[in-house]
């Protein structure tokens, strides 16, 4: 591994203990300021993998970037969106 692809490496570490520590910035806030979320970051981890080579599935992949079973995290952090984040949402027209 190059010096380069540590310093990518522990840097993407870095991103995935930011976001843990942040349970309570929603997907849709993310989304909303940044144009990507946590299901975002888990689709390139799982392409990511697939260009290396490596079988991953979604539900594996978004295990490791929530920390957790992606049910349990939004069964226990996700909130419902509000009026004003869905806005917000449909006028960026992100997906």
């Amino acid at each position: 591994m190059s010096e380069t692809e540590k310093i990518e490496a522990a840097a993407f570490r870095r991103l995935l203990q930011h976001l843990d520590e942040r349970k309570d910035v929603q997907n849709i806030d993310l989304m909303n300021l940044a144009g990507f979320c946590r299901n975002c970051l888990s689709k390139w981890y799982m392409a990511a993998a697939q260009e290396e080579g490596v079988e991953i599935d979604y539900d594996a992949a978004r295990e490791r970037v929530y920390g957790m079973p992606y049910a349990h995290w939004k069964e226990k952090y996700q909130t419902p969106a509000t009026p004003e984040q869905q806005a917000a949402f449909e006028a960026g027209g992100k997906s």
